[in-house]
């Protein structure tokens, strides 16, 4: 999918396998092909810089663990395209997974992975909150809607998704949702903006948990826009959300999740241009949908077409960095296929090529153990413990209790979990949510009664 939604931030092996730590490079997630000067990991110094030149302060907020952002700064923020942007704004990256940052993650919530701010410096104040992959005439879009709200001069339509934009990134997406669905309604049907209101709209819905309102202003909405990555992107979010929508209570739930898979389903259409990684989110979401629909056959056979894809997009890719985009949804398809040992090769690689980064390590260790390789389990979960920090290092330290109950090793299981939750009483919120303590106080009470 666009996003890494928050409802996968648990403890499971897709959404978060580690963190870097600030003393090793990792030039797998860095910006340095980048034709945009950005900052890194300092908003002190890139606000300061906005207010003295007078410009609005781009944020990208990413993670090492996410698929999106690396696919972002893999492919798209490297376009030599972006380079007659670069003094249109003071840019800055944010890793979200290091301490240092969670004072602006405290300022400004992300809820999905990737996350774009505009911010405007004078008062501190989001006018775009902007989640989820993007291309390049995409970026470009959202830089003028961007400067249109920091010079106050959008009027019309234009206007309300710049209000609606601002309220959102206050983090008030039911009051977001209402104003971006008005500008929907307002708008002239040639809007060229439609595709990123829709977009933003189903997010703030999303987020304000307006799950059927979210699935139904997509099906509504979609027959007006072209048939572009927005289009598919649009499509896919509505699926979500129609996936979330009880059935008590909801006269043709499965109706809106039949249609609205249909829709998912146009969006692997060749005529659709889009990155590699939004691809594979379709399928991700469509595997979902079959799985709802208690459909096993139909989602194993979905995974394999899926998994098939991804190979192929990691063969074509020309640089590791590029070919680990795909790593964690390879897993995800060769879990459901229940083959493994079908990508442990593959991981095996991306730690060679990359050793500075703890995702490749991570992952090892939960195919590893799941294929009963636990003395190689525990190694390289060492490996990551090794590179990591932040809200990342529980999940690598929740796994490594798993090798241990494997290897029958309780009282390890038992110690590795208590440092966890020790360590995630040092970090703030932003990072170790009180959801994600709970989590790991549930599994280690659990563990202790074995």
């Amino acid at each position: 999918m666009r996003t890494h939604l928050s409802s996968l931030l648990v403890l499971g092996l897709l959404a978060c396998t580690g963190a870097r730590t600030s003393a090793v490079s990792e030039p797998a997630a860095s910006h340095a092909r980048t034709p945009l000067p950005f900052i890194e990991d300092d908003y002190p110094r890139a606000l300061a810089e906005a207010k003295s030149r007078g410009l609005p302060l781009f944020v990208d907020t990413w993670a090492p663990w996410c698929h999106t952002c690396r696919s972002m700064r893999a492919f798209v923020f490297t376009d030599e395209a972006l380079a007659r942007h670069a003094g249109r704004f003071v840019w800055l990256e944010l890793n979200t997974d290091l301490p240092s940052n969670a004072l602006f993650q405290e300022k400004y919530p992300v809820e999905f992975w990737p996350t774009f701010f505009i911010i405007d410096p004078r008062e501190e104040k989001a006018l775009v909150r902007f989640a989820g992959s993007a291309t390049v005439p995409q970026l470009e879009k959202l830089f003028e809607d961007g400067e249109r709200a920091y010079s106050g001069a959008a009027q019309g339509p234009e206007a309300l998704l710049a209000r609606g934009d601002a309220l959102y990134g206050e983090g008030k997406s039911a009051e977001a949702a209402d104003v971006l669905a008005q500008a929907l309604a307002e708008a002239p049907a040639d809007w060229s903006r439609r595709g990123r209101a829709l977009e933003s709209t189903l997010t703030a819905q999303y987020g304000a948990k307006r799950l059927e309102a979210c699935a139904r202003t997509a099906l509504a909405e979609l027959p007006k826009v072209p048939h572009s990555a927005s289009w598919a992107n649009a499509a896919v979010l509505g699926l979500s959300c129609a996936l979330q929508v009880p059935e008590e209570g909801t006269a043709d739930a499965q109706a809106l999740r039949e249609s609205l898979e249909a829709k998912a389903r146009e969006a692997l259409s060749p005529d659709i241009a889009m990155p590699g990684d939004d691809r594979s989110g379709v399928y991700d979401v469509l595997v979902q949908a079959r799985q709802a629909a208690k459909d096993e056959v139909g989602a194993k056979a979905l995974a394999g077409q899926w998994l098939t894809f991804l190979e192929g997009e990691a063969a074509r890719a020309p640089t590791p960095e590029q070919r680990t985009v795909f790593d964690s949804h390879r897993i995800g398809a060769a879990l459901l296929l229940g083959d493994p040992m079908r990508v442990v090769p593959a991981i095996e690689q991306s730690e060679k090529d990359l050793p500075d980064d703890y995702n490749p390590p991570a992952r090892l260790a939960n195919l590893y153990r799941r294929l009963g390789r636990l003395d190689d389990a525990l190694a390289a979960s060492t490996r990551a413990l090794s590179k990591v920090q932040g809200g990342r290092r529980l999940r690598v330290l929740s796994e490594r209790a798993d090798i241990h109950l494997a290897r029958g090793e309780k009282d390890a299981a038992v110690s590795t979990l208590e440092e966890a939750i020790a360590y995630a009483k040092t970090l703030s919120e932003a990072q170790a949510s009180p959801r994600m303590v709970a989590a790991l106080e549930k599994k280690l009470a659990d563990t202790k009664s074995k």
